[in-house]
């Protein structure tokens, strides 16, 4: 074994814990990392790698940080999905024997990360957990920047990913046996990083935070994400809340697909919030609210009470126009009351952070007052429930100056008046100067010498400097000589020395005493966390309220009635395209779907709006079932349980599935689990295949849905020849998106109209497309002969026609059969007969299918 030196040793030791992070070892004023550490933080930070000799035969890799300026490394390093643990010096060097004691103070995480870059100010930064029981999985959540903690039930791993994916969680803690297929379905739908937890004791303070929970398995589930939370953090977390069980069921279902195509919180093509409904909603005032308007979006409520809770003080926010106005100004001034516990609670809070709380909580009287205003019973009900922390407004306001310094150190941070050993350091200091300048007048006084000083460094204290020049003009024995320089001599006196310790000594104190009484003040915030905490929830939903109603206005939307079953959407529009397009009129559409029309087959040529209309359907539900009012004249909606989508198409390139598998799977999860009152988009559904086996699974999930699930759909096709089902599904309903043609070309009018379109024009939008005119030509001449050329007849330039080719095919049939036409009775020659006379080409294939159908049943 290679002879390290006692540092190297004490360095592997405590990496050795730390396998899965960056060890950044304090060594002076430096972050230093060494061996493979070393090797990647010097490619992932673009920082010089170089060695040391560590007691072995060959040098060590090494590379550092300056430890003032390392935030900004570890923020790089946290946002590539890395840890980071701080490894600190906790002896004085000067008293250690040997190698100082070193231990690691803190693992940063992706999932435990405070402040930085990683944190996004209106965004939630979930950790999460998940423990294996016999029948299910046991579901925790924490956001330390806030102190949200929650726990569920989780029926299957595809509810897990679809929970970790809607929180957007960055890290996931599990047990270390946890099953290895699973975690890598995991990770191939959400990037978190995974770190493991084995302890899930239920401690005091476990019990604290869930010994309200019934369950003792979900206590057991919170307790591993405490215990792995409290492991690395190695500090207070005072500010954690009483854990939340929510139920799944309470809130409207989306599956991770249905989400991402329906692009509720960000883009498919960007990632990016621009463009999505989040991005449309989003006028929040406060970071709070900002965070809370995306927990809405993604968990709509199903509960017609609580929905309409909040849309009637939507309504009252929207008829006090000059009110809510008021209260828009007042939220602005509003810090993040939430995130600011939680920086008191972890110890790394500053007078200006405590300051920004003083502030946020001098608007929150004001905010009271014009709520109470108002005059309706919910909103009465919140002033009533609000508590103003007026007792921490004082305490916060006699203690702290206005303006302190970042650091909480360098003093200059309480009031006057504050403390009394404190003012009267202050008054030493304050005086011992007047004392100075007083001094300084006199001496010039009385030696004539108008250019004498007195002055102060850190080597020789204060002294009195006369210019050679008039060093002439001194009184010999005066002063007693303390330094000489070029062009002056520098002196003290006894009395100057007195007064010298007297203000040093009161300065040094000050700022001990200032340091010490602000830890003092933090620790007495602490016990207001959970009032604070309890107030930001009731600002940030009035500030989410506000917002619907400042956007409802502006945007023209009506409020939703909610009905038994029905549906009836009149001039709705796309909320995010129609702000998307700006100045540019949207053209709006109606929905009608009722006991009689539930389902509604979409027909018309690409690029016509099939798929925008089925997502402003979905949009409207959601929108009206997080309590906001919809883009439409009217809207009657049921309220759905589940939203299901299968739109546009993509291949699934890390699990390595196609676009038919992907379409395949999202439509089975629609099938498998959607219920009367769920709501179905499928765009295309077949077109990953061949024709014929696209038709029939089409054909056959639309007779699925209408006959074993009586879901609301929308079923958008190519296939015109579905729309016979009409005649057949009395509950399917043809609707079309109208287009026309102009010399040639075609005009889509994006407007929906009953009945089945009566072509795709699909060689008109490969035109729209640029696609070369020759062809464009081609096409048209192929497709005009498919429609009108009788069967078998050849292309010009002595192309074979498809038709041909395929008549080669059923010939080899037709000789077959004729060698048994003998062996036939005469029902089977009939039917043989009449197979021949069949002009399979210039049939549909729904008829074609239909005419098999009934030979086959004839032949039985």
């Amino acid at each position: 074994m290679t002879a390290y030196t006692p540092m190297i040793q004490q360095y592997l030791t405590i990496k050795a814990d730390y396998q899965d992070a960056f060890l950044f070892f304090r060594l002076g004023d430096f972050y230093e990392m060494f061996f493979e550490d070393a090797t990647e933080a010097s490619q992932e930070l673009e920082i010089t790698l170089t060695s040391r000799d560590g007691g072995g035969k060959e040098r060590i890799p090494m590379c550092g940080v300056p430890y003032h300026s390392s935030a900004g490394y570890i923020e790089r390093l946290i946002e590539k999905g890395h840890k980071v643990a701080i490894c600190e010096q906790t002896e004085d060097p000067k008293q250690a024997k040997g190698v100082v004691r070193r231990e690691v103070v803190q693992l940063i995480t992706p999932g435990t990360v405070m402040e930085g870059k990683g944190v996004q100010e209106k965004e939630n930064n979930f950790l999460v957990s998940l423990t294996v029981f016999p029948a299910s999985f046991g579901f925790a959540m924490t956001d330390l920047t806030t102190g949200e903690n929650g726990v569920a039930w989780i029926g299957s791993i595809e509810e897990a990913i679809n929970e970790i994916y809607t929180l957007g969680a960055r890290e996931l803690v599990v047990a270390s046996d946890f099953s290895e297929s699973d975690l890598s379905k995991i990770k191939e739908r959400c990037p978190v990083a995974v770190s493991i937890e084995d302890n899930d004791e239920q401690d005091e303070m476990v019990e604290k935070l869930s010994g309200h929970l019934e369950e003792t398995d979900l206590k057991k589930a919170f307790s591993r994400l405490y215990q792995y939370v409290s492991r690395t953090q190695k500090r207070s977390l005072d500010h954690l809340q009483k854990v939340t069980l929510y139920e799944l069921n309470r809130f409207l279902k989306m599956d991770y697909f249905s989400k991402r195509n329906l692009e509720l919180t960000e883009t498919i093509r960007s990632k990016g919030k621009k463009g999505s409904l989040l991005w449309l909603l989003d006028e929040t005032k406060t970071a709070m609210g900002g965070r809370l308007i995306k927990q809405w979006i993604d968990r709509p409520l199903i509960s017609k009470q609580e929905i309409e809770k909040r849309s009637r003080l939507v309504q009252t926010f929207i008829d006090h126009y000059f009110e809510r106005e008021e209260l828009r100004e007042l939220l602005k001034e509003v810090y993040d009351l939430e995130r600011l516990s939680g920086r008191v609670a972890f110890g790394n809070v500053n007078a200006r952070d405590l300051i920004q709380l003083k502030k946020s909580l001098e608007k929150i009287p004001g905010i009271l007052n014009l709520v109470a205003s108002l005059n309706y019973e919910y909103s009465s009900q919140m002033v009533t429930s609000i508590d103003p922390c007026s007792d921490l407004l004082t305490l916060l306001d006699a203690a702290l100056i206005e303006n302190p310094p970042l650091s909480i150190k360098d003093g200059n941070m309480m009031k006057d008046g504050y403390n009394e050993r404190l003012d009267q350091y202050r008054n030493a200091s304050r005086n011992g100067k007047t004392w100075i300048a007083e001094l300084e007048a006199k001496e010039r006084e009385i030696t004539g010498i108008r250019s004498l000083k007195i002055g102060y460094n850190r080597i020789f204290g204060y002294y009195i400097e006369v210019t050679r020049a008039n060093l002439a003009n001194l009184e010999d024995g005066r002063y007693e000589r303390k330094q000489t320089l070029a062009n002056a001599e520098r002196y003290i006196t006894p009395e100057l020395k007195e007064k010298e310790t007297l203000i040093l000594e009161a300065e040094e104190k000050m700022v001990e005493l200032e340091y010490q009484l602000f830890t003092e003040l933090r620790e007495r915030v602490k016990g207001f966390i959970p009032r604070l905490q309890s107030l930001a929830k009731c600002v940030s939903e009035l500030d989410v309220l506000q917002c619907f109603a400042a956007v409802s206005e502006k945007r023209r939307y009506t409020k939703p009635e909610f009905t038994d079953s029905s549906l009836i959407i009149k001039d709705g529009r796309h909320p995010v395209v129609e702000k998307v397009m700006n100045s540019q009129e949207y053209v709006p559409n109606d929905c009608v779907m009722d006991d009689k029309n539930g389902m509604l087959l979409i027909t018309g040529p690409n690029m016509s709006g099939k798929s925008t209309y089925m997502r402003q359907v979905a949009l409207t539900s959601i929108l009206a079932q997080i309590g906001c009012f919809v883009p439409a004249e009217e809207a009657r909606l049921p309220i759905f349980d589940q939203i299901f989508t299968r739109i546009g198409a993509a291949d699934d390139l890390i699990s390595g599935q196609s676009t038919f598998m992907v379409e395949m799977l999202e439509a089975k999860n629609a099938i498998v689990n959607a219920t009367q009152k769920s709501l179905i988009l499928f765009d295309e559904i077949g077109r990953g295949t061949s024709t014929y086996d696209g038709i029939a699974l089409a054909q056959a999930i639309i007779e699925y849905i209408h006959e074993n699930i009586g879901a609301k759909t929308l079923f958008s096709t190519h296939y015109h020849e579905l729309t016979v089902l009409a005649e057949e599904l009395s509950s399917l309903k043809n609707v079309h998106v109208r287009a026309v043609e102009k010399n040639g070309k075609v005009v889509f009018l994006h407007k929906i109209a009953d009945g089945a379109a009566d072509k795709s024009y699909g060689i008109h939008v490969a035109e729209l497309a640029e696609l070369p005119e020759a062809l464009i030509q081609r096409a048209q001449k192929i497709l005009h002969g498919f429609e009108n050329q009788p069967k078998g007849q050849a292309d010009t330039k002595g192309d074979k026609q498809i038709s041909e080719v395929n008549d080669e095919q059923l010939s080899f049939f037709e000789e077959k059969a004729s060698k048994r036409d003998k062996e036939l009775n005469p029902k089977e020659k009939q039917i043989v007969d009449r197979l021949r006379k069949l002009s399979v080409l210039e049939m549909t294939p729904l008829e074609a299918m239909n005419q098999l159908y009934e030979l086959q049943k004839k032949l039985k």
